[in-house]
């Protein structure tokens, strides 16, 4: 998941078309525990960054954008919601299988784990995760159509 090379100036700018609410790039600090890959690899089974199987999500990997700016997800203040960037490297985003579960995951309701890569091998779990909102739109600094969903912490996000 290497994304092009981006000067630290660009990387650290917001962007115009992110969510009007105050956000960040830092994921809110948690007490969870600091996993291996191997035990996030025992939910999340492929190493990109949208798990799902037969269109139904399964989890989500995260980085906030620090080691992979071509995804800047970003978390509200609050830390109840992160907006999300659908599955797509290079070129603008479509309706590959993997953003059309995350569209399916709005009307199924169900919740699921998004993990943080803090570094390799160092991973945090960050609760369970509902999708609630997507569009496609163009951003700026990336020159492309992504797309941003919306994620809200479930009700019950910290339970199994």
């Amino acid at each position: 998941m290497l994304g092009p090379a981006r000067s630290r100036k660009k990387r650290a700018g917001r962007r115009d078309d992110s969510p009007a609410e105050t956000e960040t790039a830092q994921p809110i600090a948690d007490s969870s525990p600091v996993l291996s890959w191997a035990e996030v690899n025992r939910t999340h089974r492929i190493r990109n960054g949208v798990y799902q199987r037969e269109g139904r999500l399964i989890s989500l990997l995260t980085d906030f954008g620090r080691i992979n700016p071509c995804y800047p997800d970003r978390q509200s203040e609050s830390g109840d919601q992160v907006y999300y960037t659908g599955a797509g490297r290079r070129g603008d985003q479509y309706l590959n299988p993997p953003n059309r579960a995350l569209l399916a995951a709005i009307e199924s309701g169900h919740r699921v784990p998004l993990f943080n890569k803090l570094a390799t091998g160092r991973w945090q779990h960050m609760g369970y995760w509902r999708v609630t909102a997507g569009r496609q739109l163009y951003n700026e600094e990336e020159q492309r159509m992504l797309w941003l969903f919306t994620l809200e912490r479930a009700k019950d996000g910290h339970s199994r």
